[in-house]
């Protein structure tokens, strides 16, 4: 379904996701993406990731589906009063080592099951070495790769063909992400884990990026 399908993150989303991997070098951490679809009915489909949810940071929680349910659960009902059409529309991850670019099981299994209240739903990867380089200035790429689910149910990398499926909304996105690191933005991104572990902590980050 995601053969069909660009992806537009905005910054807030992207910077969030950014963050978190930033904040927790050491292990896997994961996240919603929020949004919505917004051109249904051109070529490519448009699906506008408007924000990010941070999860986890510890590694026993990450294949637990009941911890996920009560997250999406969480998500959903929150956006759904904002009134704009809002919904999860993806999840990111971002593996422990710099040099593990592939695609953990969990985070198809995750995909697989955000799939089924939204067929064009998104995985993103973070490129740990590409992180790196963008925190540094030294790059306006993307720090996530893009996974789809084709026909076969098989998650695959996108933008294989040289087409470029996912795009940074604002141009600028990495030189913002940069001067959030400089600052030290990432030591107060909070995921659910976090919300978890002390309830006045806010999972939806309200703030962050001011």
């Amino acid at each position: 379904m995601g053969a069909d399908c660009r992806y537009e993150l905005a910054q807030a989303a992207y910077v969030k996701l950014a963050l978190h991997a930033l904040k927790h070098p050491a292990t896997a951490v994961n996240g919603l993406l929020v949004g919505r679809l917004v051109e249904p009915s051109s070529s490519p489909a448009v699906v506008s990731v408007i924000d990010a949810v941070p999860l986890s940071h510890h590694p026993h929680h990450l294949p637990l589906l009941p911890t996920l349910e009560l997250a999406l659960t969480l998500v959903e009902d929150h956006f759904a009063t904002q009134g704009e059409g809002l919904a999860v529309v993806g999840y990111y991850h971002a593996n422990p080592r710099c040099d593990d670019t592939d695609l953990p099981p969990v985070a198809k299994r995750v995909g697989d099951h955000i799939f089924r209240y939204f067929p064009r739903s998104a995985v993103l990867l973070v490129d740990n070495k590409k992180l790196e380089e963008a925190v540094k200035g030294k790059s306006r790429d993307p720090v996530a790769q893009l996974y789809t689910r084709d026909s076969s149910k098989s998650w695959r990398q996108a933008g294989s063909d040289g087409s470029s499926q996912l795009v940074l909304k604002e141009p600028s996105t990495n030189v913002v992400l940069a001067d959030h690191v400089t600052t030290k933005k990432w030591e107060k991104i909070v995921d659910f884990d976090d919300h978890l572990d002390d309830i006045s902590k806010d999972w939806l980050n309200p703030g962050l990026l001011d």
